[in-house]
């Protein structure tokens, strides 16, 4: 009989739930093309790193992983009905394959979770087996993290400047103003002025220290559709632990539309935000530029008949900060307005003309300026004002 443990371990039962467990206080090893399976609970509370051999979780119950010493595993398979749950950290030094079953750990706890080390990789992974709590790399700049909720497989892909000591992600399809899985909650109205609205269904918790960038999906459970008017609105925010605001990251590519997609974000420091996820620019900015390449000429005949007796720029009003400059054909400024909202009726509001403002603007054609401080956008035109 082959000899392939080297261990000090016995086998206790739980009185509470029945369970029995397998209890490490030893040295325990794997040599060789060794198989080890388990179908109960193990604490371990010593060594055990395996360097080649396979171990692997199999059953109709559920399998916890505990103590306080941390496995290292070479090769290992999950294939349980009623998943695994991680109170220690597991380490895999080689392969992971997901056949069936969650590896879950408490989303509140960010220092247990299933770490991939230096050149470890999985298989399989899918909407019924993946990590439902923390994954974690150790050593690695490029890794795409096998998360999701109970439903479903929702990865996030990380690519950093330089190995990461340590990276952990996890992800929730939940509110983040109201999470159920965490204490920390982020407001979804504590935002930057950039931002006009986030996703209430779902977010990702990132942590690393090396600028990093992200590659995330959507699809139609995410229901950006009801967030955005089209695909260029969508854009990623992370909840800022300095200023406890949401905060714009930023994309640098993007794919796809509101039903199914994915965005690349701009380089960050995931340890700099608490929660990262979907938003939007501003409704101005998703209209305005989008309805208004460029303004155009206007015709104003203020004879009170109703009918262009104002200058009417349209959704001008809908943008918080904008400016309206008119100058006559001598270049002289004859109106300004900030925040402008269909005031212009030919008459002057400036002090620098001879005419009496009283009498109104001679009729003739006149140039204007708009601008839209937030969005940076300046437009200009004519307008021929008939008296």
């Amino acid at each position: 009989m082959k000899k392939i443990l080297y261990i000090s371990f016995f086998l206790v039962s739980f009185i509470a739930t029945s369970q029995t467990a397998l209890y490490n206080s030893g040295n325990m090893q794997l040599h060789g093309n060794a198989e080890l399976g388990f179908h109960t609970n193990l604490i371990n509370e010593s060594t055990f790193e395996t360097t080649s051999g396979l171990v692997g979780f199999y059953g109709d119950n559920p399998i916890q992983i505990q103590g306080f010493i941390a496995p290292i595993l070479f090769d290992a398979e999950v294939f349980l009905t009623n998943n695994m749950f991680l109170s220690t950290p597991v380490n895999i030094s080689n392969n992971l394959d997901f056949i069936e079953g969650n590896i879950l750990s408490s989303l509140n706890n960010q220092v247990v979770y299933l770490n991939f080390l230096d050149n470890a990789f999985f298989t399989g992974e899918n909407d019924a087996s993946k990590v439902t709590g923390f994954a974690a790399i150790t050593n690695k700049t490029f890794f795409s993290f096998p998360v999701g909720d109970q439903a479903q497989l929702r990865p996030l892909m990380l690519e950093s400047d330089s190995n990461n000591e340590l990276a952990i992600c996890a992800y929730l399809r939940q509110n983040p103003e109201n999470p159920s899985a965490i204490s920390e909650s982020f407001n979804l109205e504590e935002r930057v002025r950039n931002i006009g609205a986030i996703t209430d269904k779902e977010f990702w918790i990132l942590q690393g220290d090396v600028p990093s960038t992200v590659t995330l999906s959507w699809n139609p459970q995410s229901d950006l559709i009801n967030l955005g008017n089209t695909v260029e609105d969508i854009i990623l925010v992370g909840w800022s632990k300095a200023s406890q605001l949401w905060t714009v990251i930023g994309n640098t590519a993007f794919s796809g539309d509101l039903n199914q997609g994915f965005l690349v974000s701009e380089k960050f420091i995931p340890s700099d935000y608490a929660a990262i996820t979907f938003g939007t620019v501003p409704l101005p900015l998703d209209t305005f530029p989008v309805n208004n390449p460029t303004l155009g000429n206007y015709f104003v005949s203020p004879n009170g008949d109703g009918t262009n007796d104002v200058l009417i720029i349209d959704n001008l009003d809908e943008v918080e900060s904008n400016n309206l400059q008119i100058y006559n054909r001598f270049g002289q400024k004859v109106f300004e307005m900030d925040n402008y909202s269909d005031e212009f009726n030919g008459f002057s509001n400036q002090n620098n003309l001879v005419i009496n403002k009283s009498q109104g603007l001679p009729e003739g054609v006149y140039f204007y300026i708009v601008t839209l401080f937030d969005l940076e956008l300046s437009y200009q035109g004519f307008l021929f004002l008939d008296k």
